[in-house]
Formats: C-alpha cells, sequence, structure tokens
C-alpha cells in the first residue's frame, strides 16, 4: 500500500534538512549574540575590537551563504533575528566611524531585514546619545538626533505592515526621547 522508497526519500530529506537547520541555528545565535558584543564595544567607543568581531561574523555569514544558500536560510528565523541584528550593528559602526548608512555588499540580505536593522538604529543612537549626555559631551546629542531624524525621515516613507510596523513604531517612540534628551540638553543650557 505504502511506496517504501517514497518513504526512505522523505525520511533522508527530513534528515538533512533538520541537520542543516541545527547548523544554521547554531551558527545564527553565534551572529546574534556578537552582533549584541559589537553594539557594546561601540558604546564603548572600542571601534578596534568592533571592526574585528565584525570580521568575524561576516566570515561566518558569507560561509552560511556558500553552504546553504540565501534562500535556504531565510526559511529559518534563528538566521533572520541574526542577520537583523548583524545589520544593525553593522549600521551603527557605519554611523559611529563617521561612515553613511549604506548597504552591505558582501551578503545577499532582504529588505526586511534591512528595515528591521535599520528601525532598531534609532534606540542605539538613542542610547549613546544618553550615554553621552551623561558624560557631558552634550555635542554627541545634537549629532545622534540629527542621525535618528534622517533615519526616520526615510522610514516614514514606505508603508510597513506586521512586525515591521511594530519596529516602526519603536523607532518613533526612539525619536521622541532623543527629542526629550535635546530637549533636557538645551534646557540645561549646555
Amino acid at each position: 500500500m505504502i511506496n517504501k522508497k517514497f518513504i526512505v526519500e522523505l525520511k533522508k530529506n527530513y534528515q538533512k534538512h533538520e541537520g542543516e537547520r541545527r547548523q544554521i541555528i547554531s551558527l545564527a545565535n553565534v551572529v546574534l549574540h556578537d552582533s549584541k558584543r559589537v553594539i557594546f564595544s561601540l558604546h564603548r567607543d572600542d571601534f578596534k575590537k568592533a571592526e574585528e568581531s565584525l570580521k568575524d561574523i561576516e566570515k561566518i555569514l558569507i560561509g552560511l551563504e556558500k553552504k546553504f544558500g540565501s534562500a535556504r536560510l531565510a526559511e529559518e528565523g534563528a538566521y533572520k533575528a541574526g542577520i537583523e541584528e548583524y545589520i544593525e550593528a553593522k549600521m551603527f559602526y557605519q554611523v559611529m566611524s563617521g561612515g553613511k548608512i549604506d548597504k552591505i555588499r558582501i551578503l545577499k540580505l532582504e529588505t526586511d531585514s534591512y528595515l528591521g536593522g535599520l528601525s532598531d538604529l534609532a534606540g542605539e543612537m538613542v542610547r549613546r546619545a544618553i550615554n553621552q549626555a551623561a558624560a557631558g559631551d552634550f555635542s554627541e546629542v545634537e549629532k545622534a538626533k540629527k542621525i535618528v531624524n534622517e533615519v526616520m525621515a526615510e522610514l516614514v516613507e514606505f508603508d510597513m505592515t506586521g512586525y515591521l510596523r511594530t519596529k516602526y513604531d519603536q523607532a518613533k517612540n526612539h525619536l521622541r526621547k532623543m527629542e526629550q534628551v535635546a530637549y533636557e540638553v538645551k534646557l540645561r543650557g549646555k
């Protein structure tokens, strides 16, 4: 009644897929964790460590892309979470090192991942502004505010839905926080 060869083939394909899944999830978790460390390094102005970590992360991501292909990687939620955190870290690095927020050319990345990472960047800029204000570097508050304003001016042009809408709304809240921080700095005459 059942074609045994068909079942054997199904089992083989399933086991292959699950093996790939475990490998992708394991490395995606490394990417996620290390991307968070990059952001933390940048908040402490440790650009050398951040740059080294970004290079290590990029080696992992390039290896994953070569081994599994971008379509297969996009099937895994852990990979999507890791790549979004990487994009946030990379864009934060671009901004902090005086560069422009730009496309990451070494990888094939989805639009949703870019938009999520860009939205999350606003939160890191607020955190940066608050830390710099607390340290007495009030000029950094204005720089951070300008960046968040530019990011939000671009994001407002998208009609985001689903989880990206949530990310966008969080970014809008970060803009409000940034405006509040800048206002308080001005009130204190700094």
